[in-house]
């Protein structure tokens, strides 16, 4: 099998650091070539002693006709704003790319400018595809530009969707609360994620505001085949990394805690990342971290008439890079799995 040469753009934050270990144990990349604009020059394994003896790579400064010129696939790891910019140059020059920021998840021009203001490359939004390989997996592999899910709607989007395709709830009854480690704020140094500010504390931020809300609205609206509007709001935890989603929406038609767990588990009964749970466990961070799965759970309120579903993801993994090496994966027609077969990580 061919290998394929790979760059990373934004290597050296969390997201980058990520998908950097992970690409250098699968057996069919080869990692050529990885920017930090702030580090260039220096040695990924200097930088990170965990990488000694793995690889031999210097970080560069972004230059795209390097990426065009030496790589097959170019992963971004950017910000939004500047992503857009970079990867619409990749995408001309005939690479494919898999875009971890938020410029390419809305379809829409007048919501990326709403939520994020002047989108840089407009006409590349219709030939994005949303990067949830379970709900998207034809497209996918078919794409040329991917956009990789947020860490908060790759969770509640895959708790939902079975439910919202089939009926089973109110798509107006949707209310989300959602909790995060630290790690989804990025590496750069912002007083809310310092550690004295966010040790033994727990707070909610961006009520009703979040920049991820449109993306989980769009995503489930399809899934229902109606506008879908929901209330979101999520929380920071003292712990490194993994989300837990607690979604709760009104059934419709009468169900049972065992009956919803049978919706889950036959729509997901092929996939190799969305672990359902039985009747009686629940979802923790801790049996994900480390690894591209997808946890969870489920519980019928008989008293209200809610069905309530939990979702636990590493943030970083499956919210974040390796769902990024799946859509590789995908693009690549490889199987799915190559590379991304580890189990979580213990403690």
């Amino acid at each position: 099998m061919k290998t394929l040469k790979v760059g990373i753009a934004g290597a050296t934050g969390y997201t980058g650091i990520e998908l950097l270990r992970i690409l250098l144990n699968h057996p069919n990349v080869e990692v050529v070539l990885a920017t930090s604009e702030k580090f260039a020059g220096k040695k990924v394994a200097d930088l990170f002693p965990y990488f000694a003896g793995k690889t031999s790579l210097v970080l560069e400064e972004l230059n795209d006709g390097e990426i065009a010129k030496r790589c097959d696939v170019a992963f971004s790891c950017l910000p939004h704003h500047s992503a857009a910019e970079h990867v619409a140059s990749w995408v001309k020059a005939g690479l494919k790319a898999v875009d971890l920021s938020a410029d390419f998840r809305l379809q829409s021009v007048d919501s990326y400018k709403e939520w994020y203001g002047d989108h840089a490359a407009p006409g590349l939004l219709k030939d994005a595809v949303y990067g949830l390989c379970e709900t998207h997996r034809d497209k996918i592999k078919k794409a040329k530009l991917v956009a990789n899910p947020g860490c908060y709607p790759t969770g509640t989007i895959l708790a939902l969707t079975p439910f919202l395709k089939e009926k089973k709830i109110d798509p107006d009854s949707i209310v989300v609360d959602a909790k995060s480690g630290v790690s989804g704020a990025g590496r750069s140094a912002v007083l809310e994620s310092l550690f004295s500010e966010v040790n033994e504390s727990v707070h909610a931020y961006k009520v009703g505001k979040h920049r991820h809300t449109p993306e989980i609205e769009q995503e489930l609206s399809r899934a229902a085949g109606r506008p879908v509007v929901i209330s979101f709001t999520p929380h920071l935890i003292p712990m490194d990394r993994g989300i837990l989603s607690t979604i709760y929406a009104k059934a419709v038609g009468k169900t049972s805690t065992q009956e919803t767990l049978a919706v889950l588990s036959s729509f997901y009964k092929d996939e190799p990342f969305v672990r359902i749970l039985p009747e009686g466990s629940l979802p923790k961070t801790k049996n994900v971290r480390g690894s591209n799965v997808c946890e969870i759970g489920a519980h019928f309120d008989s008293r209200t008439g809610r069905i309530v579903l939990i979702a636990a993801i590493d943030n970083l993994m499956k919210g974040a890079a390796s769902q990024a090496v799946q859509n590789l994966n995908l693009l690549s027609g490889w199987d799915e799995k190559t590379g991304l077969s580890l189990p979580a990580w213990a403690p």
